[in-house]
């Protein structure tokens, strides 16, 4: 008797389960397409059709669009402000993520809410912000120019608005992984006799290592990309304060399309790089 009642349920249990997946496979399979469809629309055939109008005229006036003077002035400083502020927001982000995950204090809220405010602010008011304050007509415009120190319309103002734009980014991976993780590890590192940075660099940072790769990946192509703040605090110059992005609208505005278009690609196989890096990192860690 007892071993024919499991036998009795399992019966309408399998069935019920087997319908229930036969349904669910449809409905899933008519959110991939949608999804698929959708993706196709709105990503895959613009980046489709940057390349072919990219190479529309061949390769040659790809190659002479790309080795320009200005588009390659264009790309150093783009790269040169990537590596200025993505190790900035990398030490910025593990520090705030640590503050907010690790330790009890008044402000917490109001941190988080400064760390998520470039999400919500505009990256054109980002760039007004920087032109009020250290403009010559702004806080410390006079003592600036007094100085004879340069931040609007120079390298140091594309630096700061990238860095307002960009360091909500490692923050924010950083965050939900260490309050997952919680800190029994770092309190029995400490009982231990372990100390701060003995706790970071050998309990903290080896469990938070692939969110933190990811943060700045993500940071890193924001950085590239970036065009709103950049555009308001660079002064667009050419061959001195333009950007890749600043670079790719000034020609398109001059009715050179096959040289902005030659450019974009550039900005597109960055971008793509980035995400190859980014999926075989997943890749990596999901092994």
């Amino acid at each position: 008797m007892a071993g024919t009642v499991p036998m009795h349920n399992t019966k309408p249990r399998s069935s019920t389960a087997s319908s229930a997946t036969n349904e669910s496979s449809a409905v899933r399979w008519v959110l991939i397409g949608a999804a698929m469809l959708v993706m196709l629309w709105l990503i895959a055939l613009p980046l489709i059709v940057v390349l072919t109008e990219a190479l529309k005229r061949g390769w040659d006036v790809y190659w002479a669009a790309l080795s320009d003077p200005d588009a390659a002035s264009a790309l150093r400083l783009t790269l040169l402000v990537a590596a200025i502020t993505v190790p900035l927001n990398t030490i910025f982000g593990v520090v705030a993520a640590w503050a907010v995950t690790k330790f009890r204090f008044r402000g917490k809220g109001f941190l988080i809410t400064l760390i998520d405010l470039p999400f919500a602010v505009s990256p054109v008011i980002g760039g007004l912000i920087f032109v009020l304050v250290f403009g010559s007509s702004g806080w410390f415009g006079s003592w600036l120019s007094d100085n004879d120190i340069k931040i609007v319309f120079a390298l140091p103002g594309i630096v700061l608005a990238t860095l307002f734009v960009t360091f909500p980014f490692v923050a924010r991976e950083l965050i939900p992984l260490m309050e997952d993780q919680g800190t029994q590890e770092e309190e029995a590192a400490i009982t231990l006799g372990a100390k701060g940075w003995q706790v970071f660099f050998r309990v903290t940072l080896p469990n938070i290592k692939w969110g933190l790769l990811y943060g700045i990946i993500l940071c890193n192509a924001r950085a590239m990309g970036e065009f709103g703040a950049v555009s308001v605090v660079s002064g667009r110059i050419r061959g001195e304060t333009n950007t890749l992005p600043l670079h790719v609208e000034i020609l398109y505005n001059e009715y050179q399309f096959s040289a902005s278009f030659a450019v974009a690609s550039l900005l597109l196989i960055l971008a793509l790089v980035t995400m190859v890096i980014k999926s075989w990192l997943l890749r990596k860690n999901a092994h």
